[in-house]
């Protein structure tokens, strides 16, 4: 049975006030992936991921999504996408349960009413993050590590076949983060949904991810966890002495 692609990067370039942020990147991700991207600040991480969702346009290149020229393309409830750290004014007034509820729009249209679908499936998600008591609370009161996984329950909400994180991570506690690796396990190794998560965390690439990475406006790695590990491109990306640290999630 072939491999379905579900990203596809084709020589892709892109120019900031012009000085190249990303030269020549050549990447695919596979159906099923847990793709981890690292790299070092400035690396152009976040920058490949917003060229990858249409976000930006590449100044050379192409981009696929699911077979389709990301101009194209249009299923974007099949993709949830969780952009770095975002903080809300307390005065902001939409609850829990809106912010969530506003993910369903990309499969149902904006102005349209929420269906009994659309409200079983944000209760659904709030319950598998452990949200469901703070539904009624406005987002602004929260935590920033309980903002942050109101964010998560929001990508998640469609159920996407493909979900992309761009250091999902800040600001939330040691035990969430745990809480937050095995719901990535489960998506991944159960459901079958193809995830591409951006980190800092080298040790979580060597337990977690199926596939890594490695970015530095080039792209200096793209294969199996283990060997880039013990390979020269880590020291390369990182210099001597990295040392990594393993997690147990």
């Amino acid at each position: 049975m072939s491999t379905r692609l579900v990203v596809e990067l084709a020589g892709v370039c892109y120019e900031y006030d012009g000085e190249r942020v990303l030269e020549d990147v050549t990447l695919t991700v596979e159906e099923g992936d847990f793709l981890g991207i690292i790299g070092p600040n400035g690396a152009g991480k976040t920058t490949l991921l917003k060229v990858m969702l249409g976000l930006l346009r590449p100044s050379c290149g192409t981009v696929r999504l699911f077979g389709t020229d990301v101009a194209r393309f249009r299923e974007w409830w099949r993709i949830g996408y969780l952009p770095q750290s975002t903080t809300f004014d307390p005065r902001f007034p939409a609850t829990v349960w809106e912010v969530v509820a506003s993910g369903r729009a990309s499969r149902r249209g904006a102005a349209r009413a929420l269906t009994r679908a659309d409200r079983d499936a944000v209760e659904h998600v709030l319950d598998l993050l452990g949200l469901l008591d703070q539904r009624e609370r406005r987002i602004g009161h929260l935590s920033l590590g309980q903002q942050q996984r109101v964010l998560i329950a929001r990508a998640l909400v469609n159920d996407p076949d493909l979900l992309i994180l761009d250091e999902p991570l800040v600001g939330v506690d040691a035990p969430s983060q745990e809480q937050f690796y095995r719901l990535l396990h489960q998506l991944n190794r159960e459901q079958g949904t193809t995830l591409v998560l951006v980190t800092h965390d080298v040790g979580v690439v060597a337990s977690e991810v199926t596939k890594l990475a490695c970015l530095n406006r080039q792209l200096i790695y793209h294969g199996c966890p283990e060997d880039f590990l013990e390979s020269e491109a880590l020291t390369k990306v990182y210099r001597p002495g990295v040392r990594i640290v393993s997690h147990i999630h």
